[in-house]
């Protein structure tokens, strides 16, 4: 069997080709997974859940308030799950996620409203937010969050 250089160069390319549609499908794949774990996130927050938000951060985690409090991740916990405030309600909007190795960056805008336990007075939030999952073996898990008040 003879291998001429067009043949070389044209086997050369499929498997180019091949590299880049595979390499695209897993960070496709992988941003779908962040999707995913960002949305049981927001789910957690609504349903002030502290054991689904264990399970989605690492235990090195910085949470950044918009008021420029940070909390590692035991005190998020806490403070997300003392009953002081419920969420009646939050979106994130117009998100975007890029996959870089073992990172994600994921932006959206933040739309809330909470009601006060005291007083049952309801405050709204609107917020840019900025977050980090790294991914763990298969898992991916929040590794730090920061708020800006719009």
């Amino acid at each position: 069997m003879t291998i001429n250089r067009r043949d070389l160069a044209l086997s050369t390319l499929a498997v180019s080709a091949l590299a880049l549609l595979t390499a695209a499908l897993a960070a496709s794949a992988d941003e779908e997974a962040v999707a995913k774990k960002v949305e049981a996130f927001r789910l957690a927050q609504i349903a002030a859940d502290p054991k689904a938000l264990g399970a989605l951060c690492w235990d090195d985690l910085s949470y950044s308030h918009s008021s420029g409090k940070v909390e590692d991740k035991a005190t998020f916990i806490a403070n997300a799950t003392d009953g002081k405030s419920k969420f009646l309600s939050i979106a994130y909007q117009d998100p975007t996620i890029k996959v870089v190795g073992p990172a994600a960056i994921v932006r959206f805008h933040w739309v809330a409203e909470q009601e006060m336990a005291a007083d049952g007075k309801k405050v709204p939030t609107n917020l840019h937010i900025l977050m980090n999952w790294q991914k763990q073996g298969d898992e991916w898990k929040l590794l730090s969050r920061a708020a800006t008040k719009l």
